[in-house]
């Protein structure tokens, strides 16, 4: 079976070993894409343990129970990152995950930060996200826990205010994506 999270690689290699804790994420991206086949399979344990506990909080557990539970997860993609290689001690993974919710389609899009604690450990720390239903380009705004303090730096060409937005909403990045960060 291949890996959830996109890598094309087989489950075994790729994602397995970090949820069932034989090996550990060398970078913030690879806990990202372990986190959202975490939540493919409802693996609240392994999201609780790659929480860093200055921001991991009861409200954070309940939203992320409520979305492994009722969502059916069908993409990743992986927009942009900066740091959070193996000699980086923070990083920043911006990504868009699609899923359905309540027979809706939605792109979730978020720019998350990662640390590694003091064992060397990559944890997610906090994230700001928005999401577009249905394709029509509705789309709500989701601060989990804290804003970004730094912008984010892409690793890819600089999108325009007024190019089309990453996210394929149709809308210019100024009026969509650009007006969270």
């Amino acid at each position: 079976m291949k890996c959830p999270c996109g890598s094309k690689q087989e489950f075994g290699v790729c994602c397995a070993p970090y949820l069932d804790g034989s090996k550990q994420p060398a970078t913030a991206e690879a806990l990202m894409r372990s986190r959202y086949v975490a939540y493919t399979k409802a693996d609240i344990a392994y999201l609780d343990r790659t929480h860093a506990p200055e921001t991991h909080n009861d409200d954070a557990a309940a939203a992320q129970r409520k979305w492994a539970a009722e969502a059916q997860f069908k993409s990743l993609q992986i927009l942009a990152t900066d740091k959070g290689g193996p000699g980086d001690s923070t990083g920043t993974v911006e990504f868009m995950a699609t899923f359905k919710q309540n027979g809706q389609s939605i792109d979730h899009h978020e720019v998350s930060r990662f640390r590694k604690n003091d064992d060397g450990r990559w944890l997610f720390v906090d994230g700001h996200s928005h999401r577009h239903r249905g394709g029509h380009g509705v789309h709500d705004h989701a601060h989990d826990h804290h804003h970004r303090s730094a912008p984010l730096i892409r690793s890819g060409p600089k999108v325009g205010r007024n190019d089309p937005c990453l996210c394929g909403s149709g809308k210019k990045y100024k009026k969509c994506c650009g007006a969270a960060v």
